[in-house]
């Protein structure tokens, strides 16, 4: 039989979600298998649907939901014995039959398969998600008398057996099974977005879906609503995969994807809010979802102010959180992401400035390093800044909860892991050094305690001790903190719009003293914001109008800030 030709890119995803269109991006590639698979699939009983007798999941499932199984059970050659795709990704809103359509799909797979006491698991980040999985596929069973009769189920493993091939199903919770030795032929893994939060996720995903290595006709489903934080380590890397074999920016044909999200213009315009929309990323609107239910929710969020606002458009309309805003936030950060230009690197704040000011934070083996590096701009007087942190592999083991997420920035080139104590410091004093050589340093701010280290390495560079300075915390700060909260507001301040940044100033909390609303490192307890921090201590350099160094820059060479 000829190979089939087909592409899993789906470049005209936004025109399609718009008017309410299946966001597949290929129809099966062998007919004659997906007719098998969606045959079992419509069969099953969906319990967890009202109706007298029991409704199918064939009854209820909507065209974009038939057209996936179709997709996945059409891409298995019979020829070959190979599943061609073998990575599926399915994002969407929550309530919208994720868990019971992905029970669906675990059974059809089982019922198909042809290897005798084959292994397929439903790999769950908890004991909670992992019921929540279970359940459906139970329950279809037990509807059923003809399933009852070739499927054997033992509720206390969560196992299901057919009675014929001896395959098994089995639900799995991370957090307190082991997947250590599974040889799954396909394998489901359930709200990714948890995943993301897990230490060590990539190791156990990869133990779970290395079944595949051996067993070619086998494939990987990754099911997920979007995270109640901005994404991170496993989840945010296969979010950004899927989004670029989505757009055709990587060719992937072995990888699917099918993101349910609003278009960027939809965004921008704040459409998301308003419930003609809530179809977009909501497929099952009308039936599993009710609308009405939508509405109601979001107008408490509204009541509630932006941050459970920000929790109700991750989870009900899969919108993608940028900052963690919480009712105890910084207030500069309602201003933060608009204030990000990607484009801004350490070399463009250095060549645009005609002053530059060096704020450092941090550095004890249980913290970041932070450094930020601001300047007033020669043409227009914005302020521009770059920032980075450094953490030591300590910061890894005892921060395990954050460890995926500073690997994650880690890859981006936002922070570095450094190897041995002090790499981090000679790695700020070379910064130091840069700024120094293109005469715009003014001068250095640091928290004063614990700043030795730094300042030897500084001073090692050439540069005088003098132009150090000590800047006073606590609420000492509360000037510094203001200005940026006005720069950021009044669109005069920018940042390079890292992801990094964007966690820590998320991270930060006030904490009223007097008459002043301060961050501290103690209110925002175990939560990292040293970056920020450096960025207090520079504005506080930058906020005194220093005098700026000889300008070779004319206002047509400016960056264009849109």
């Amino acid at each position: 039989m000829t190979v089939p030709s087909w592409t899993t890119a789906c470049p005209d995803w936004e025109r399609r979600v718009m008017a309410g269109e299946s966001l597949v991006p290929c129809g099966p590639l062998f007919q004659q298998d997906a007719t098998m698979g969606l045959d079992y699939f419509r069969s099953l009983p969906a319990v967890d649907v009202i109706g007298s007798p029991t409704p199918t999941l064939g009854e209820i499932s909507r065209k974009w939901m038939l057209d996936l199984v179709g997709a996945i059970f059409g891409a298995y050659d019979r020829d070959t014995g190979r599943s061609l795709i073998r990575e599926f990704f399915l994002l969407i809103s929550k309530k919208n039959g994720k868990s019971t359509n992905a029970a669906g799909i675990m059974l059809t797979a089982l019922l198909v398969n042809q290897r005798n006491s084959g292994e397929m698991g439903i790999l769950a980040p908890t004991v909670e998600v992992a019921n929540g999985a279970w359940r459906p596929a139970r329950d279809a069973i037990f509807a059923s008398e003809e399933l009852s009769k070739l499927l054997h189920v033992q509720e206390h493993i969560r196992t299901i057996t057919h009675r014929t091939t001896g395959a098994t199903l089995q639900v799995v919770a991370a957090e307190s099974e082991t997947v250590a030795g599974k040889k799954w032929i396909v394998t489901l893994v359930d709200e990714l977005w948890l995943f993301g939060k897990k230490p060590g996720a990539d190791r156990m995903l990869l133990e779970a879906t290395g079944g595949l290595a051996s067993r070619p006709e086998g494939f990987v489903l990754y099911s997920s609503t979007q995270s109640d934080e901005p994404p991170a380590g496993v989840f945010k890397e296969k979010l950004d995969y899927a989004r670029a074999v989505r757009d055709g920016r990587i060719v992937d044909p072995q990888f699917l994807p099918v993101i349910y999200e609003h278009p960027k213009w939809v965004l921008e315009r704040r459409l998301e809010r308003d419930p003609r929309y809530f179809y977009v990323t909501n497929p099952n609107l009308g039936a599993s979802v009710d609308e009405e239910y939508l509405a109601r929710e979001l107008g408490k969020a509204e009541a509630g102010g932006e941050a459970k606002m920000r929790i109700f458009l991750a989870k009900h309309l899969n919108v993608e959180i940028g900052l963690n805003l919480r009712s105890d936030r910084w207030v500069g950060a309602d201003w933060w992401i608009a204030a990000g230009r990607p484009e801004l690197t350490l070399e463009q704040v250095i060549e645009r400035c005609e002053v530059l000011e060096l704020g450092i934070d941090g550095g004890g083996l249980d913290d970041l390093l932070g450094v930020c590096v601001a300047g007033r701009e020669a043409a227009t007087g914005a302020w521009l800044t770059w920032h980075h942190a450094w953490a030591h592999p300590s910061v890894l083991e005892r921060r395990k909860s954050e460890a995926a997420r500073f690997s994650g920035f880690a890859e981006t080139g936002q922070m570095t892991l450094v190897e041995k104590i002090g790499d981090d410091v000679a790695e700020v004093a070379d910064i130091a050094a840069r700024m120094d050589a293109s005469g715009k340093l003014d001068k250095i701010g640091v928290d004063p305690v614990g700043i030795g280290a730094i300042v030897d390495a500084i001073t090692d560079t050439g540069i005088d001790i003098e132009r150090i300075v000590a800047v006073s915390q606590g609420w000492r700060l509360a000037g510094a903190i203001k200005t940026c909260e006005r720069k950021l507001a009044e669109g005069a301040l920018h940042h390079g719009a890292m992801e990094l940044m964007a966690w820590c100033v998320g991270n930060c909390k006030i904490e009223p003293k007097g008459n002043a609303m301060l961050i501290t490192k103690q209110a925002s307890g175990v939560a990292k914001i040293d970056p920020v921090m450096a960025m207090f201590n520079a504005v506080e350099l930058l906020s005194r109008a220093p005098a700026a160094a000889v300008s070779r820059y004319s206002e047509e060479d400016s960056i264009a800030w849109v």
